[in-house]
Protein backbone atom coordinates (compact mmCIF):
# COMPACT_ATOMS: atom_id res chain seq x y z
CA UNK A 1 0.00 0.00 0.00
CA UNK A 2 1.54 3.25 -0.85
CA UNK A 3 0.23 7.26 0.71
CA UNK A 4 -0.63 9.86 -1.17
CA UNK A 5 0.21 12.82 1.12
CA UNK A 6 -1.48 16.42 0.04
CA UNK A 7 -0.98 20.13 1.24
CA UNK A 8 -3.78 22.49 1.02
CA UNK A 9 -3.17 26.53 1.64
CA UNK A 10 -5.94 28.41 2.92
CA UNK A 11 -6.64 31.83 4.90
CA UNK A 12 -3.14 30.81 6.17
CA UNK A 13 -3.06 27.98 7.93
CA UNK A 14 -1.43 24.58 6.00
CA UNK A 15 -3.38 21.12 5.85
CA UNK A 16 -1.79 17.91 5.91
CA UNK A 17 -3.33 14.50 4.73
CA UNK A 18 -2.37 11.25 4.65
CA UNK A 19 -4.59 8.42 3.39
CA UNK A 20 -4.25 5.72 1.64
CA UNK A 21 -3.73 4.16 -1.98
CA UNK A 22 -5.31 1.59 -2.83
CA UNK A 23 -2.87 -0.97 -4.90
CA UNK A 24 -5.15 -4.21 -5.44
CA UNK A 25 -8.17 -5.00 -7.11
CA UNK A 26 -11.66 -4.23 -5.60
CA UNK A 27 -12.47 -8.27 -5.36
CA UNK A 28 -9.36 -8.85 -2.96
CA UNK A 29 -11.55 -7.19 -0.44
CA UNK A 30 -14.10 -9.54 -0.70
CA UNK A 31 -14.73 -13.27 -0.71
CA UNK A 32 -17.48 -14.57 -3.02
CA UNK A 33 -19.17 -17.58 -2.62
CA UNK A 34 -20.45 -18.71 -6.08
CA UNK A 35 -22.53 -21.60 -4.58
CA UNK A 36 -24.45 -19.88 -2.24
CA UNK A 37 -24.50 -16.78 -4.45
CA UNK A 38 -23.22 -14.73 -1.52
CA UNK A 39 -20.73 -11.98 -1.22
CA UNK A 40 -18.60 -11.56 1.91
CA UNK A 41 -16.69 -8.67 2.94
CA UNK A 42 -13.78 -8.61 4.90
CA UNK A 43 -13.06 -5.31 6.62
CA UNK A 44 -9.44 -3.70 5.41
CA UNK A 45 -7.68 -2.39 7.77
CA UNK A 46 -7.02 1.21 7.16
CA UNK A 47 -4.65 3.48 8.66
CA UNK A 48 -5.52 6.71 11.42
CA UNK A 49 -5.72 9.49 8.80
CA UNK A 50 -3.38 12.40 10.06
CA UNK A 51 -4.73 16.06 10.03
CA UNK A 52 -2.57 18.67 11.35
CA UNK A 53 -3.54 22.54 11.22
CA UNK A 54 -0.71 25.07 11.22
CA UNK A 55 -0.52 28.70 11.28
CA UNK A 56 1.80 29.84 8.72
CA UNK A 57 1.95 33.96 9.59
CA UNK A 58 0.53 35.07 6.56
CA UNK A 59 3.02 32.63 4.44
CA UNK A 60 6.02 34.94 5.61
CA UNK A 61 9.78 33.51 5.84
CA UNK A 62 11.86 34.14 8.32
CA UNK A 63 13.58 37.05 6.83
CA UNK A 64 10.36 39.21 6.15
CA UNK A 65 9.00 41.67 8.81
CA UNK A 66 5.65 40.43 9.92
CA UNK A 67 3.00 42.55 12.52
CA UNK A 68 2.33 38.91 13.83
CA UNK A 69 3.51 40.46 17.19
CA UNK A 70 2.79 43.02 19.87
CA UNK A 71 5.36 45.30 18.43
CA UNK A 72 3.94 44.82 14.94
CA UNK A 73 2.61 48.18 14.49
CA UNK A 74 4.15 51.49 15.53
CA UNK A 75 3.24 53.11 18.75
CA UNK A 76 -0.44 54.39 18.63
CA UNK A 77 -0.09 57.91 18.13
CA UNK A 78 1.23 56.71 14.91
CA UNK A 79 -1.00 56.55 11.75
CA UNK A 80 -0.52 54.91 8.44
CA UNK A 81 2.12 52.88 9.71
CA UNK A 82 1.78 49.25 8.04
CA UNK A 83 0.58 47.64 5.43
CA UNK A 84 -2.01 44.31 5.24
CA UNK A 85 -2.02 41.51 3.01
CA UNK A 86 -4.11 41.26 0.30
CA UNK A 87 -7.84 40.77 1.10
CA UNK A 88 -7.09 41.97 4.61
CA UNK A 89 -9.34 44.41 6.83
CA UNK A 90 -8.78 46.62 9.69
CA UNK A 91 -11.11 48.37 11.56
CA UNK A 92 -9.89 50.73 14.75
CA UNK A 93 -10.97 53.30 16.92
CA UNK A 94 -8.68 55.75 18.90
CA UNK A 95 -9.62 58.10 21.63
CA UNK A 96 -7.44 61.22 21.94
CA UNK A 97 -6.92 64.00 24.95
CA UNK A 98 -4.90 66.93 24.48
CA UNK A 99 -4.43 69.64 27.34
CA UNK A 100 -2.79 72.98 27.08
CA UNK A 101 -2.24 75.26 29.50
CA UNK A 102 -0.60 78.35 30.07
CA UNK A 103 0.74 81.02 27.78
CA UNK A 104 4.49 81.01 25.62
CA UNK A 105 6.10 83.01 23.45
CA UNK A 106 9.45 81.66 21.98
CA UNK A 107 10.47 78.95 24.66
CA UNK A 108 9.75 82.05 27.54
CA UNK A 109 6.37 81.10 29.46
CA UNK A 110 4.10 83.97 30.18
CA UNK A 111 1.44 84.79 32.75
CA UNK A 112 -2.01 85.77 32.08
CA UNK A 113 -0.70 89.21 33.06
CA UNK A 114 1.89 89.63 30.67
CA UNK A 115 -0.65 88.73 28.09
CA UNK A 116 -3.21 90.92 29.21
CA UNK A 117 -0.86 93.88 28.74
CA UNK A 118 -0.79 93.37 25.05
CA UNK A 119 -4.39 92.17 24.63
CA UNK A 120 -8.36 92.54 26.18
CA UNK A 121 -8.57 88.49 26.39
CA UNK A 122 -6.17 86.04 27.59
CA UNK A 123 -6.54 82.35 26.80
CA UNK A 124 -5.59 80.66 29.75
CA UNK A 125 -6.14 76.79 29.13
CA UNK A 126 -7.84 74.36 26.34
CA UNK A 127 -8.54 70.77 26.32
CA UNK A 128 -9.31 68.94 22.80
CA UNK A 129 -10.71 65.35 22.11
CA UNK A 130 -11.14 63.29 19.11
CA UNK A 131 -12.45 60.40 18.36
CA UNK A 132 -11.46 58.39 15.40
CA UNK A 133 -12.66 56.17 13.49
CA UNK A 134 -10.24 53.91 10.98
CA UNK A 135 -10.65 51.25 8.03
CA UNK A 136 -8.08 49.85 6.12
CA UNK A 137 -8.74 47.92 3.88
CA UNK A 138 -5.64 46.13 1.35
CA UNK A 139 -6.51 45.40 -2.35
CA UNK A 140 -3.02 43.66 -3.01
CA UNK A 141 0.26 42.77 -1.18
CA UNK A 142 1.55 45.86 -1.94
CA UNK A 143 -1.39 48.66 -1.58
CA UNK A 144 -3.48 49.48 1.30
CA UNK A 145 -6.38 52.13 1.63
CA UNK A 146 -6.95 53.66 4.57
CA UNK A 147 -9.80 56.23 5.78
CA UNK A 148 -10.36 58.28 9.12
CA UNK A 149 -13.36 59.90 10.54
CA UNK A 150 -12.58 62.28 13.22
CA UNK A 151 -15.07 63.63 15.67
CA UNK A 152 -13.69 66.59 17.75
CA UNK A 153 -14.33 68.47 20.32
CA UNK A 154 -12.48 71.76 22.09
CA UNK A 155 -12.96 73.88 24.90
CA UNK A 156 -10.95 77.21 25.79
CA UNK A 157 -11.36 78.99 28.93
CA UNK A 158 -10.65 82.85 28.75
CA UNK A 159 -9.87 85.54 31.09
CA UNK A 160 -10.46 89.28 30.06
CA UNK A 161 -8.47 92.19 31.22
CA UNK A 162 -11.41 93.69 33.45
CA UNK A 163 -10.77 90.19 35.68
CA UNK A 164 -13.77 88.12 34.22
CA UNK A 165 -13.41 84.88 32.83
CA UNK A 166 -15.57 82.71 30.30
CA UNK A 167 -15.21 79.62 28.19
CA UNK A 168 -15.72 78.91 24.65
CA UNK A 169 -16.96 75.36 22.95
CA UNK A 170 -16.81 73.73 19.99
CA UNK A 171 -17.43 70.39 18.40
CA UNK A 172 -18.32 67.94 15.47
CA UNK A 173 -17.05 66.31 12.62
CA UNK A 174 -13.45 67.08 11.57
CA UNK A 175 -11.76 66.55 8.19
CA UNK A 176 -11.55 63.18 6.75
CA UNK A 177 -8.30 61.44 5.75
CA UNK A 178 -7.70 59.29 2.58
CA UNK A 179 -4.29 57.46 1.96
CA UNK A 180 -3.31 54.65 -0.04
CA UNK A 181 -0.05 53.16 1.54
CA UNK A 182 2.36 51.83 -1.38
CA UNK A 183 5.06 49.39 -0.13
CA UNK A 184 8.37 50.04 -1.95
CA UNK A 185 10.21 47.35 0.12
CA UNK A 186 9.98 44.37 2.25
CA UNK A 187 13.54 42.31 2.96
CA UNK A 188 15.65 41.41 5.40
CA UNK A 189 13.01 41.84 8.01
CA UNK A 190 12.89 46.11 7.42
CA UNK A 191 10.10 47.60 4.97
CA UNK A 192 9.44 51.23 3.60
CA UNK A 193 6.29 52.18 1.92
CA UNK A 194 5.09 55.53 0.79
CA UNK A 195 1.83 57.52 2.47
CA UNK A 196 -0.19 59.06 -0.13
CA UNK A 197 -3.18 61.03 1.30
CA UNK A 198 -5.49 63.83 1.13
CA UNK A 199 -7.97 65.56 3.40
CA UNK A 200 -11.26 66.56 2.73
CA UNK A 201 -12.86 69.80 4.11
CA UNK A 202 -15.45 68.03 6.01
CA UNK A 203 -14.88 70.20 9.37
CA UNK A 204 -16.12 72.83 10.11
CA UNK A 205 -14.62 76.61 9.99
CA UNK A 206 -17.51 78.97 10.83
CA UNK A 207 -17.56 77.60 14.83
CA UNK A 208 -19.52 80.08 17.01
CA UNK A 209 -20.50 80.54 20.59
CA UNK A 210 -21.33 83.25 23.65
CA UNK A 211 -18.51 85.87 24.36
CA UNK A 212 -18.46 89.20 26.57
CA UNK A 213 -18.14 90.53 22.71
CA UNK A 214 -22.01 89.29 21.57
CA UNK A 215 -23.99 86.17 21.34
CA UNK A 216 -22.69 83.85 18.44
CA UNK A 217 -19.49 85.00 17.29
CA UNK A 218 -17.20 83.70 15.20
CA UNK A 219 -14.98 81.99 17.12
CA UNK A 220 -10.95 82.19 16.75
CA UNK A 221 -8.82 80.27 14.81
CA UNK A 222 -7.81 77.16 17.35
CA UNK A 223 -11.53 76.38 18.30
CA UNK A 224 -12.44 75.94 14.60
CA UNK A 225 -12.31 72.35 13.27
CA UNK A 226 -11.25 72.06 10.04
CA UNK A 227 -8.94 73.98 7.60
CA UNK A 228 -11.78 74.39 5.45
CA UNK A 229 -9.37 73.36 2.47
CA UNK A 230 -8.10 69.43 0.86
CA UNK A 231 -4.95 69.70 2.21
CA UNK A 232 -2.07 66.85 0.64
CA UNK A 233 -0.61 64.36 2.80
CA UNK A 234 2.51 62.75 1.23
CA UNK A 235 4.92 60.99 3.63
CA UNK A 236 7.30 58.03 4.04
CA UNK A 237 7.84 55.32 6.38
CA UNK A 238 10.43 52.84 7.47
CA UNK A 239 10.19 49.62 9.87
CA UNK A 240 13.03 47.19 10.83
CA UNK A 241 12.29 44.44 13.69
CA UNK A 242 14.89 41.36 15.06
CA UNK A 243 13.13 38.77 17.61
CA UNK A 244 12.95 40.85 20.18
CA UNK A 245 13.16 44.46 19.26
CA UNK A 246 11.16 47.05 16.48
CA UNK A 247 12.15 50.36 14.91
CA UNK A 248 10.66 52.52 12.74
CA UNK A 249 10.71 56.09 11.36
CA UNK A 250 8.07 58.25 9.61
CA UNK A 251 8.20 61.70 8.02
CA UNK A 252 5.00 63.33 6.69
CA UNK A 253 3.64 66.72 5.79
CA UNK A 254 0.46 68.48 5.64
CA UNK A 255 0.40 70.92 2.38
CA UNK A 256 -2.51 73.20 2.26
CA UNK A 257 -4.20 73.72 -1.67
CA UNK A 258 -5.72 77.60 -2.07
CA UNK A 259 -7.69 79.64 0.53
CA UNK A 260 -10.73 78.58 2.42
CA UNK A 261 -14.31 80.43 2.26
CA UNK A 262 -13.39 82.69 5.40
CA UNK A 263 -10.28 84.13 3.17
CA UNK A 264 -7.18 81.89 4.98
CA UNK A 265 -4.98 79.34 4.91
CA UNK A 266 -3.86 77.54 7.72
CA UNK A 267 0.02 76.91 8.37
CA UNK A 268 1.62 74.22 6.40
CA UNK A 269 2.74 70.88 8.79
CA UNK A 270 6.27 69.12 8.90
CA UNK A 271 6.65 65.88 11.19
CA UNK A 272 9.08 63.75 11.81
CA UNK A 273 9.12 60.73 14.36
CA UNK A 274 11.04 57.69 15.14
CA UNK A 275 10.27 54.57 17.61
CA UNK A 276 11.78 51.74 19.15
CA UNK A 277 9.75 49.06 20.69
CA UNK A 278 10.24 45.76 22.98
CA UNK A 279 8.59 42.71 22.59
CA UNK A 280 8.49 41.57 26.28
CA UNK A 281 5.96 38.13 25.05
CA UNK A 282 3.91 37.25 22.64
CA UNK A 283 1.02 39.11 23.81
CA UNK A 284 3.00 42.67 24.86
CA UNK A 285 5.06 45.37 24.22
CA UNK A 286 6.68 48.87 25.29
CA UNK A 287 7.88 51.81 23.58
CA UNK A 288 9.71 54.62 23.47
CA UNK A 289 9.19 57.53 20.74
CA UNK A 290 10.48 61.08 19.36
CA UNK A 291 7.78 62.90 17.80
CA UNK A 292 8.91 66.29 15.83
CA UNK A 293 6.92 68.61 14.43
CA UNK A 294 6.58 72.56 13.34
CA UNK A 295 4.15 74.40 11.54
CA UNK A 296 3.61 77.63 10.40
CA UNK A 297 1.61 80.64 10.69
CA UNK A 298 -1.78 81.57 8.46
CA UNK A 299 -1.87 83.34 5.47
CA UNK A 300 -4.59 85.70 4.88
CA UNK A 301 -7.13 86.25 7.71
CA UNK A 302 -10.47 85.75 8.82
CA UNK A 303 -12.29 89.44 9.00
CA UNK A 304 -14.55 88.83 11.12
CA UNK A 305 -12.14 88.13 14.03
CA UNK A 306 -10.10 91.02 15.90
CA UNK A 307 -6.07 90.07 16.51
CA UNK A 308 -5.79 93.51 18.88
CA UNK A 309 -8.30 91.75 21.40
CA UNK A 310 -6.96 88.31 21.76
CA UNK A 311 -3.90 86.72 20.45
CA UNK A 312 -6.19 83.29 19.15
CA UNK A 313 -7.49 85.74 16.38
CA UNK A 314 -4.39 86.62 15.21
CA UNK A 315 -2.90 84.51 12.04
CA UNK A 316 0.68 85.47 12.62
CA UNK A 317 0.49 83.98 15.97
CA UNK A 318 -0.10 80.44 15.13
CA UNK A 319 3.37 78.99 14.44
CA UNK A 320 5.70 76.70 15.90
CA UNK A 321 7.94 73.70 17.16
CA UNK A 322 7.72 71.14 19.48
CA UNK A 323 9.50 68.11 20.06
CA UNK A 324 7.47 65.18 22.29
CA UNK A 325 8.95 62.22 24.34
CA UNK A 326 5.94 59.18 23.61
CA UNK A 327 5.98 56.16 26.08
CA UNK A 328 3.57 53.45 25.15
CA UNK A 329 2.20 49.93 26.03
CA UNK A 330 0.74 47.48 22.59
CA UNK A 331 -1.36 44.77 23.71
CA UNK A 332 -1.66 41.83 21.05
CA UNK A 333 -4.29 39.69 21.28
CA UNK A 334 -5.03 37.28 18.59
CA UNK A 335 -7.41 34.84 20.18
CA UNK A 336 -9.09 37.24 22.40
CA UNK A 337 -12.73 38.61 21.59
CA UNK A 338 -12.00 40.22 18.39
CA UNK A 339 -10.53 38.71 15.46
CA UNK A 340 -6.87 40.21 15.07
CA UNK A 341 -7.30 42.07 18.40
CA UNK A 342 -5.05 44.53 19.85
CA UNK A 343 -5.20 47.45 22.67
CA UNK A 344 -2.43 50.02 22.85
CA UNK A 345 -2.04 53.32 24.76
CA UNK A 346 0.27 55.85 24.42
CA UNK A 347 1.13 59.20 26.78
CA UNK A 348 3.29 62.07 25.19
CA UNK A 349 4.51 65.08 26.59
CA UNK A 350 7.02 67.85 25.31
CA UNK A 351 10.41 67.74 25.87
CA UNK A 352 11.12 71.50 24.31
CA UNK A 353 8.86 73.92 22.41
CA UNK A 354 9.32 77.24 20.76
CA UNK A 355 5.79 78.99 19.86
CA UNK A 356 5.00 82.04 18.05
CA UNK A 357 3.44 83.90 21.27
CA UNK A 358 1.77 84.38 23.20
CA UNK A 359 0.15 80.92 22.48
CA UNK A 360 -1.46 77.91 24.82
CA UNK A 361 1.59 75.51 24.93
CA UNK A 362 0.60 72.10 25.06
CA UNK A 363 1.29 69.74 28.35
CA UNK A 364 0.40 66.45 27.54
CA UNK A 365 -1.63 64.16 25.55
CA UNK A 366 -2.80 60.27 26.32
CA UNK A 367 -4.27 58.44 23.01
CA UNK A 368 -5.95 55.09 23.69
CA UNK A 369 -7.49 52.64 21.03
CA UNK A 370 -8.21 49.34 19.97
CA UNK A 371 -7.79 47.38 16.25
CA UNK A 372 -8.90 44.50 14.91
CA UNK A 373 -8.00 42.86 11.71
CA UNK A 374 -9.64 40.12 9.57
Amino acid sequence: MKKLNCCLLSGGFSLLISTPVLSQPLTSLANINSSSSSIEFTPLPLPTTEIILTHTDENRSDNQWTSGRPDGHAPLGVMGDHVHGKGEWMLSYRYMFMSMDGNRDGTDNLGVDEVLADFMVSPDDMTMEMHMIGVMYAPSNDLTLMAMLPFVSKEMDHITRMGSSFTTNSGGLGDIKLSGLYQILDRDRQTVHLNLGFSVPTGSIDERDDTPAGNDVILPYPMQIGSGTVDLRPGITYLGQTDHWSWGAQANTVLRLGENDRGYTVGNRYQLTAWTARKLNENFSLSLRLDGETWEDYDGADSALNPMVIPTADPDLRGGTRLDLGLGLNAYLPEGFLPGGRLATEFEFPIYQSLDGPQLETDWQLTVGIQSAF
